[in-house]
């Protein structure tokens, strides 16, 4: 079973920044970047994740409480169809992060939803195989569904991502990931986007001279910590 120290690691910077502070970063980041090509007409799509977490919600708590080697299983979709789906495990490390992933077809993700690790163990890929240990042994269960859209830009050569995550809503008790018509709530009081930057071994110094230019602190609050906090976890 690979451990995070043995997977490829990443960097990963996140920001809260106000939509004025959007228009301004996307203005400069265009002529520097490529937009994603998964996006629509807008550089745009929309990301469903369903986090899972143990009994006692030791991911959540972890992240809460600033645990420094962590991690994170959910299953995600795009644009809410069936057509991709990726189970996944993100890997923490302070300011790294790994991810592992396997695509999944629809009868699998439904199982999973409903709680049944049955036949995980008999898969070919080691994922599966955590998942169905987790899933056996820590009661890792479905915790809480997470939406926003994306603008994403990219730079294939220097291997650097930033992104735009906007419109954050929880998906509160329901675990129903293929209902596009699902209740949703905002998760900010106040308008505010996230902003996250991925890079390799370093960021180039043009993109560090853009963000320089960011008026907002960095955030180490996760989606998957503000989609729970109608539950009235302290944070």
């Amino acid at each position: 079973m690979p451990t995070i120290r043995s997977m490829p690691l990443r960097h990963e910077l996140k920001y809260l920044i106000t939509p004025a502070e959007l228009c301004v970063l996307r203005g400069i980041l265009k002529p520097l970047l490529s937009p994603d090509p998964n996006g629509d007409q807008n550089n745009e799509y929309v990301i469903r994740s369903l986090y899972f977490d143990t009994y006692d919600d030791q991911a959540l708590e972890e992240k809460i409480a600033g645990v420094g080697m962590r991690k994170k299983y959910r299953i995600r979709i795009y644009n809410f169809s069936d057509k991709v789906i990726k189970l996944e495990c993100k890997h923490k490390l302070g300011d790294l992060i790994s991810k592992q992933s396997v695509s999944i077809p629809r009868d699998l993700a439904d199982q999973l939803i409903a709680g049944d690790p049955e036949g995980l163990q008999r898969m070919k890929h080691p994922l599966l195989h955590d998942m169905y240990r987790e899933m056996k042994t820590r009661l890792l269960r479905p915790a809480v569904i997470v939406d926003y859209i994306r603008e994403a830009y990219i730079h294939e050569a220097e291997e650097v991502r930033i992104t735009f995550d906007k419109h954050l809503r929880t998906g509160l008790f329901s675990h129903d990931l293929f209902d596009a018509s699902l209740p949703t709530y905002p998760v900010f009081d106040n308008p505010v986007e996230i902003l996250e930057v991925k890079y390799d071994e370093f960021l180039p110094s043009y993109l560090q001279a853009v963000l320089s230019g960011i008026t907002a602190q960095r955030s180490a609050v996760s989606k998957y910590v503000w989609c729970r906090r109608y539950e009235n976890k302290e944070y």
